[in-house]
């Protein structure tokens, strides 16, 4: 099966420094059609403006991942962790038995990014963070693995789950193997998945499938949730 989700379609909330579109229920966003992906709970598209963020506040037991599209975020935790991740890089943290955090755009433009929650394959585990640059050059064969619950993943999660990005080239072909079920995020760009079209902000859950053709009308950047 697939299913297209618009961008349109996306809860929407304003809050002045942060405005966010929810692929999922999320705060005051109820949707009872839209509670998650299998162990994906959490997909929010935020923007948060210049110099403003997310003060400190708890987690436990959920594997978070932020995925930075434009800008930079700022992170700090109650782990004494500190660090700051730039666009095309990404950031995770496993909550385990509890974890504080702030989450603050100290830039002087606004920040894009992805905020993604999963549930974890290990409960009460010893919180961690860790963070990764990665390759900004376009993908020619394969989407780069970026997060994943093995040791092959350059960013390690507690969770049956792995998540590949990469940005593409216009008029490029690339086949991706699925092991599970995927959720696909078009960060940017306009290109077809399985003949089915995308554009930036749109979302395609695949549970049919083992293999994704991507085809790209313009130059793209995507994920996909291997979940």
């Amino acid at each position: 099966m697939t299913n297209k989700i618009s961008y349109e379609s996306l809860g929407y909330v304003n809050h002045g420094w942060l405005e966010a579109r929810h692929h999922f229920s999320f705060g005051s966003y109820k949707d009872p059609n839209r509670t998650g992906f299998g162990d994906l709970v959490v997909i929010n598209d935020d923007l948060i403006a210049a110099q403003s963020g997310f003060a400190t506040h708890g987690h436990d037991n959920m594997e978070i991942i932020t995925y930075v599209r434009q800008g930079a975020i700022t992170h700090e935790d109650s782990l004494g962790n500190k660090g700051k991740t730039n666009a095309g890089d990404v950031q995770v943290m496993s909550a385990g038995t509890g974890v504080k955090h702030s989450e603050h755009n100290l830039e002087d433009e606004t920040t894009s990014l992805y905020q993604i929650w999963i549930k974890p394959n290990a409960l009460n585990v010893e919180p961690r963070w860790d963070a990764m640059e990665f390759p900004k050059e376009h993908v020619e064969n394969s989407l780069n693995l970026v997060v994943g619950g093995s040791d092959e993943a350059p960013l390690f999660i507690h969770a049956n789950a792995d998540i590949y990005a990469g940005k593409i080239k216009a008029k490029k072909e690339l086949n991706h193997k699925l092991k599970r079920s995927g959720y696909v995020l078009a960060s940017f760009g306009a290109f077809e998945v399985n003949g089915i079209k995308l554009k930036k902000g749109d979302a395609l859950e695949i549970t049919d499938a083992d293999e994704l053709k991507i085809t790209t009308q313009e130059e793209s950047e995507l994920l996909v949730i291997d979940v």
